[in-house]
């Protein structure tokens, strides 16, 4: 009995294991999923492994042990490879960024989320799969007159970008080959330090390829784009994947210490970053912090607050 129950103790352990290492070999999307999970994983084979050594003694369930601890310290290093230095609290922050995918089909809590909105204090808001918004529009724009999204650029109302300040040169372009509009491009004045805005909205990662082409279209934008940055928005995946490593690698953005968790929003603080709010240098993150209350939506919100590098 107690060989038996080793023997299922190994297998889904090195299951497992396998399925998180092989990121390590090819960048396979249908496997993408779980390489957002990979310390999740490895901490789940770590536990498994340490209960197949309690019901036997044996080298294979040591072995299992000592890859799950590697991968996931490994989880941890890559986690932090792109975390900027702490900001002093009593530096004054240039502005605040609001990022919330509040759901398409999210009608009901519609008025919740807009009177959050209007109370949120952001100077820049963020709205994906913004529907529930578009009968709140009128009572928004009295706060924020400035916006592109939801009729202004595009027919569809995916994107909503709401400002306090105007909107220099704004314009929607596609992502990849699966969705159209699901980029917004604009700059904001903020007296005399211009910032440019990427609000991006992409494919679930084991859709194909998508997710791999529309990163590669952000590797082409950003780099048109000098000065102050910021792109926020739904990955759909976290930075642990391979391709959010090439593009925070490659573009040279920076994030906070420990990004909230936003996706499942049963999972609270133990789920994974999909939603994320990134930075360019000079820009820095002052602070990231998910906002509390899903408002019906299938993700959590993001509030964040920026500076610039003197």
């Amino acid at each position: 009995m107690r060989d038996t129950i080793f023997c299922v103790f190994s297998v889904l352990t090195t299951l497992v294991l396998a399925v998180i290492s092989l990121r390590y070999v090819k960048d396979f999307y249908l496997l993408s999923f779980f390489y957002s999970f990979q310390i999740h994983l490895a901490v789940a084979a770590a536990a498994a492994s340490v209960a197949a050594l309690l019901v036997k003694r044996h080298w294979y369930a040591m072995l299992t042990l000592g890859l799950s601890a590697i991968l996931t310290v490994h989880g941890a290093v890559m986690a932090r490879e792109f975390v900027e230095p702490a900001v002093e609290e009593s530096q004054a922050a240039l502005f605040r960024l609001l990022s919330f995918n509040i759901e398409n089909d999210n009608f009901a809590n519609g008025p919740a989320i807009a009177d959050m909105v209007i109370g949120s204090g952001a100077d820049v808001v963020n709205i994906l799969e913004a529907e529930p918004l578009l009968s709140e529009l009128p009572r928004l724009l009295k706060t924020y007159p400035y916006y592109v999204g939801c009729g202004i650029g595009m027919e569809q109302c995916d994107t909503l970008v709401l400002s306090k300040r105007p909107l220099i040169e704004p314009r929607i372009r596609n992502l990849g080959l699966l969705w159209r509009n699901r980029l917004t491009i604009s700059t904001i004045d903020f007296d005399g330090r211009k910032v440019n805005f990427l609000a991006a909205h992409l494919t679930k990662p084991y859709y194909d390829e998508f997710h791999g082409l529309e990163i590669e279209d952000l590797a082409e934008v950003i780099p048109s784009l000098p000065g102050p940055l910021v792109l926020a928005g739904d990955f759909n995946t976290s930075i642990l994947a391979p391709d959010m490593q090439y593009l925070m690698r490659s573009q040279g953005l920076g994030t906070v210490s420990l990004e909230p968790a936003t996706w499942p929003i049963v999972a609270g603080p133990f789920g994974i970053p999909i939603d994320h709010i990134f930075s360019k240098a000079p820009l820095r993150l002052k602070s990231v912090r998910r906002i509390e209350d899903s408002f019906g939506s299938n993700h959590f919100g993001l509030m964040a607050e920026f500076v610039v590098d003197p």
